[in-house]
């Protein structure tokens, strides 16, 4: 099984329509401050070595000057020696919103399963996920919503539920026609305009 590079997943992601960060590599800090555009902007080390990004500080959040982002890119570049090779990715720093998790698993009896539950932090805490095997139905999408006790925060109106249903169902269409293996979006954010992966996860 193999990792996808971050912007081949991320293609994929967009050939199916659904919405992710805008995200780009960049081999200096000069392109990290062009992609900025004068907004605020995040920075992550991508390596095959280094899945726990956080933990092992390779990720820059809510860069909003053309100083604060070159220093930062050299302190990653710095960090980042160990875990080589590896490559620098810029994204537009999200809105703030609901952090869900959309996940795949391919089960040696079932198949491929798609999973939902509340993202970033909260996975791990408090366990709160659905899922069903692919390909899922509209009725299995709103179905594994209802199942999770944080489904009012998730989508607290008929127009929220509409859009992660929407999204569910695209998952899934993607991760059953697709060789993918492995999937984690994770965090998704939720809010009033919508929603937007930040993080990307695939093996095939």
């Amino acid at each position: 099984m193999t990792l996808l590079d971050y912007m081949e997943a991320y293609q994929i992601l967009e050939k199916y329509g659904i919405r992710s960060i805008e995200s780009s590599y960049v081999k200096s800090a000069e392109e990290a401050v062009g992609f900025s555009k004068s907004r605020s902007i995040v920075l992550k080390v991508i390596s095959q070595n280094a899945m726990h990004k956080s933990k092992s500080g390779l990720v820059a959040l809510d860069l909003n000057s053309p100083e604060k982002i070159k220093k930062t890119y050299a302190d990653l570049e710095k960090k980042a020696q160990e875990f080589a090779p590896f490559k620098i990715l810029a994204q537009v720093m999200a809105k703030k919103g609901i952090e869900i998790i959309i996940g795949g698993n391919t089960d040696p009896q079932f198949g491929k399963l798609i999973l939902i539950g509340l993202g970033g932090i909260y996975v791990e805490t408090f366990k709160d996920a659905a899922s069903r095997v692919c390909p899922i139905s509209s009725y299995d999408a709103k179905e594994m919503l209802l199942q999770l006790k944080s489904h009012s925060v998730i989508a607290p109106t008929p127009e929220a539920e509409k859009r992660v249903v929407d999204l569910l169902l695209k998952a899934s269409k993607m991760f059953f026609e697709t060789k993918i293996n492995e999937l984690d979006l994770n965090p998704v954010i939720i809010n009033e305009n919508g929603y937007e992966a930040v993080d990307i996860r695939m093996i095939d």
